[in-house]
C-alpha cells in the first residue's frame, strides 16, 4: 500500500499532537490514539498528505488498526470495504433493505433470521447519504486547524487494558459528572465504538468483536474507547485531579489480607 503523491504535511498542531502524548503516558498506551473523520466527497481525500489507499479489499477494523498499530493515513471509499456490515456502520455506501434482516448473519451468529433481524435494528451507525469517504490517522498527525485537509477529527479512538480504561471513565466523571450507559450489540461491536461516536458525538466504550480481534488485531485485554477531542481534554483534566489526591495509573496493589483502614485513611482522612 504504498503511499500516494501528495503536498508535504504540514506541521501538526501542539495540542492535538500534546494530547496524544499526554493520553499515551497516563494510561500506559500500547498504541498511540487515532483520529476518525467522514468526509463529503471522495476528492477531498486527493487534499491530504501523505495519504494511503487501500491496495485490496479490507474490513473498517483493518483501516483501524493500519492507522493505530502501524501509524498510517489511510483513506477509503465504500467500494474498499468488504461488505455493508462494515459500509453502514460508519455510512458509506447506498442503504440496502436486504441488510437490515440480518439474513447473512443467521446461521453464523444468530440462530434464526429474527434475531439476526434484532442484530442489525440494534446497531448504532451513520446514516447514508452524506458521507462518501473516511480518514483515519495517528492523533498526533492532525494539524488541529479547520481549513486544513487533515483538520480536526470528528471523533479520536484508544485501546487501553479495563484498568486503564476505568481510571479514563473516572477521569472524565471528575466534574460534571455523569453516569455512563453503554450497550454490547455483540458481533459488529464497532457500532458500540465509532459507530455510536460518529452518530452521537458521546464517549463510546466497546468490547471489541472476533472480527476486529482477527481482522484488527486487537488484543484480548483490549477495550476501545472512541470520543470527541474535546472529550479526551476533559478526562486528562480529571485524571491530573484524581492523580494529586493520590490516585494514580497503573493502580498499587494494596493486599487482599491487609487491614484496609490504613490505606483508605489516606484517601478518606477524617475532616472536621
Amino acid at each position: 500500500m504504498p503511499p500516494d503523491q501528495a503536498p508535504a504535511t504540514p506541521a501538526p498542531h501542539p495540542a492535538l499532537a500534546d494530547l496524544s502524548t499526554a493520553l499515551e503516558s497516563v494510561l500506559k498506551l500500547r498504541v498511540p490514539p487515532i483520529g476518525m473523520q467522514l468526509l463529503e466527497s471522495a476528492e477531498a481525500l486527493q487534499a491530504i498528505p501523505r495519504l494511503r489507499r487501500p491496495q485490496a479489499v479490507h474490513t473498517m477494523d483493518q483501516i483501524v488498526a493500519q492507522a493505530t498499530r502501524l501509524g498510517w493515513t489511510v483513506g477509503i471509499t465504500a467500494e474498499d470495504l468488504v461488505a455493508d456490515q462494515c459500509r453502514f456502520v460508519v455510512g458509506l455506501g447506498e442503504d440496502d433493505p436486504a441488510w437490515h434482516t440480518g439474513a447473512h448473519m443467521t446461521g453464523v451468529w444468530y440462530a434464526t433470521v429474527e434475531d439476526a433481524t434484532r442484530h442489525q435494528a440494534a446497531m448504532h451507525r451513520v446514516p447514508q447519504g452524506r458521507y462518501r469517504a473516511l480518514v483515519a490517522a495517528p492523533l498526533h498527525k492532525w494539524s488541529g486547524q479547520a481549513d486544513q485537509p487533515l483538520g480536526e477529527p470528528d471523533i479520536a479512538l484508544f485501546y487501553a487494558t479495563p484498568g486503564a480504561m476505568m481510571y479514563f471513565i473516572n477521569g472524565l466523571q471528575w466534574s460534571g459528572y455523569q453516569r455512563f450507559d453503554w450497550s454490547v450489540v455483540g458481533e459488529s461491536s464497532c457500532a458500540d465504538s465509532w459507530g455510536r461516536a460518529l452518530k452521537t458525538r458521546e464517549p463510546s466504550l466497546s468490547i471489541p468483536c472476533f472480527a476486529e480481534r482477527r481482522y484488527g488485531g486487537v488484543l484480548d485485554d483490549e477495550m476501545l474507547m472512541a470520543l470527541t477531542v474535546a472529550d479526551i481534554a476533559r478526562a486528562l483534566d480529571g485524571m491530573r485531579a484524581l492523580a494529586k489526591n493520590g490516585l494514580r495509573y497503573p493502580f498499587p496493589q494494596y493486599g487482599i489480607q491487609m487491614d484496609a483502614r490504613a490505606g483508605l485513611g489516606v484517601s478518606y482522612p477524617k475532616k472536621d
